[in-house]
């Protein structure tokens, strides 16, 4: 069961999709109250742009490791795995667990990413399939401090 806010009752927003934001393409803003929440719901943008998440079973696990000194360029990564999967291994995804670290003992600490995405591969009789998104682009891409977290914008090349 999700929480809740205790004052409005409402739960915590994962993503948003911007529809007037990039002509041709789809933006959405993600967003976390750690970065391995804000990760985790901006692989999840990314999954229900490409599919309806409730028509994916998560049968099947890829574990994703990265590493990234700048922590946008390793969020942009993370979503070019996810694109990579679909199209190379034909996967879609309806679950991801992302966990983020920042190295402290090196100068400049790179961040690390360890992710488990779950889903099977595409079956066009059972997947309702929405869009084929071919890359994330750097056009407004940001991460950003927000009042309670963190806020990712991407827009996604359809």
């Amino acid at each position: 069961m999700e929480k809740r806010d205790p004052v409005t009752q409402r739960t915590p927003e994962k993503y948003r999709f911007l529809p007037d934001i990039a002509t041709a393409d789809i933006a959405f803003d993600a967003y976390g109250k750690t970065l391995d929440a804000l990760f985790t719901n901006a692989a999840l943008a990314t999954c229900a742009t490409i599919a309806n998440l409730k028509t994916i079973t998560p049968r099947i696990a890829k574990a994703v490791k990265l590493e990234n000194k700048d922590i946008e360029r390793l969020l942009f990564e993370l979503l070019e795995e996810i694109i990579y999967l679909k199209d190379a291994e034909l996967l879609l995804f309806s679950a991801a667990k992302v966990a983020v670290k920042k190295d402290a003992e090196s100068k400049g600490g790179a961040y690390h990413l360890t992710a488990v995405l779950k889903g099977e591969k595409i079956n066009h009789a059972k997947h309702e399939l929405h869009n084929d998104v071919k890359a994330v682009t750097m056009h407004l891409f940001q991460i950003a401090k927000a009042r309670t977290g963190y806020k990712a914008r991407v827009v996604l090349d359809v």
